[in-house]
């Protein structure tokens, strides 16, 4: 079974000079791990995902003593800090180069990345275009297929 066979279609892009705020909405409306950051051009020059929000100096954010959501969320309105988190885009956040696979890759390739590159998603690509996204979720959901009860008549 190839990649291609079990990978999401149907995804959310983000252009490198959106507004990280932007980023932050469509992961969660999306309910995705991670954006493809593709260019004018249509080619993938990064991923922005959910880790890439957590401890970033560049965001000012770093690990408090207590919950980070709640220190996060206590940033008063109309401050410095607000200011600067909202003014910041995508490119500087960022991961670069990303990791990506080709739609013919196997899924024991796919696993063998995600253990070794510490990633719950991957971009798949096909002549230098996104064509799908391949994560946990779909690898799960496959799993769990091949191992559901066959229904069917007597």
């Amino acid at each position: 079974m190839n990649v291609s066979d079990i990978m999401r279609r149907s995804f959310a892009t983000i252009k490198p000079d959106a507004p990280l705020l932007d980023a932050a909405h469509l992961l969660i409306e999306t309910n995705q791990r991670g954006l493809p950051v593709i260019d004018r051009d249509g080619a993938l020059v990064g991923v922005i995902s959910e880790g890439d929000f957590l401890h970033r100096t560049e965001l000012d954010i770093s690990p408090p003593p207590g919950n980070w959501l709640e220190e996060l969320l206590g940033i008063e309105e109309d401050t410095p800090a607000r200011r600067r988190m909202r003014a910041r885009l995508v490119r500087e956040v960022m991961a670069r180069d990303p990791i990506c696979v080709d739609e013919e890759a196997t899924l024991d390739e796919v696993v063998a990345l995600m253990d070794t590159r510490h990633v719950a998603q991957l971009p798949v690509v096909c002549g230098g275009s996104v064509v799908g996204i391949v994560g946990r979720a779909e690898l799960l959901a496959t799993v769990a297929r091949a191992l559901s009860p066959v229904s069917g008549g007597s």
